[in-house]
């Protein structure tokens, strides 16, 4: 990819040209939700935790792989958001920082919606890259971990509901259609895929509990 050399060239010439950026536009994965919890007065809050979101760890790799050279990574997650949202700023949010790379990982919301709506997420998704690739920078599409398989039966009341939506989500193949639809989108426009999700299916075949690995996460 052409971030690529654009980030060896820098390293052999801090003087010369821009300095590389890459931003992760997506919802609360990217942004780094570990855990959620209630209050005495029945809100829902939320734990970020920065240091260990994705982007760090991309972050880490570079500057191994780079220790001499500045890279901006920009983490543009929102936790909730869906791809129609995500495009309605991703002017103010990622194209401003002029980005060399995008990496859109979303999915995990809009598929709540069942698949009504479908439409909506893949329309979206083509307007992203549409004027991404106008702006002249590359992307990459990533795919979201498994949504939970069961609900546990000492879960609280004020968390059953959402658990068992997403529940279904996962067992009746309605994220995976989400990620299918997404992936034949990328190939339109001929960007590459990181399928994350594929993965997490395949640690499932082989009879891994997937949702303990999400509570620990």
């Amino acid at each position: 990819m052409k971030i690529i050399e654009k980030i060896k060239e820098k390293s052999r010439n801090l003087e010369n040209g821009d300095i590389p950026t890459i931003v992760f536009l997506g919802d609360s994965v990217t942004q780094g939700c570990f855990e959620i919890y209630l209050e005495e007065e029945k809100k829902f809050q939320t734990v970020f935790d920065g240091e260990h979101a994705y982007h760090r760890y991309v972050a880490k790799i570079f500057g191994m792989l780079y220790p001499n050279t500045p890279i901006n990574i920009i983490n543009a997650g929102i936790s909730g958001d869906n791809m129609a949202h995500c495009y309605e700023r991703l002017e103010k949010d990622v194209l401003r920082f002029s980005p060399d790379l995008i990496v859109v990982s979303l999915g995990l919301n809009d598929a709540t919606g069942g698949e009504q709506g479908l439409l909506t997420y893949t329309e979206n998704l083509r307007k992203i890259y549409a004027k991404a690739q106008e702006f002249g920078s590359e992307l990459i599409f990533l795919t979201e971990n498994m949504s939970n398989t069961y609900v546990k039966h000492d879960m609280k009341d004020e968390f059953k509901k959402t658990a068992q939506l997403t529940m279904k989500m996962q067992n009746e193949g309605m994220l995976k259609k989400f990620f299918d639809a997404a992936k034949e989108v990328s190939l339109e426009f001929s960007v590459p895929v990181c399928d994350v999700y594929s993965k997490w299916c395949l640690l499932a075949e082989h009879g891994v509990d997937t949702t303990a690995l999400l509570a620990n996460h």
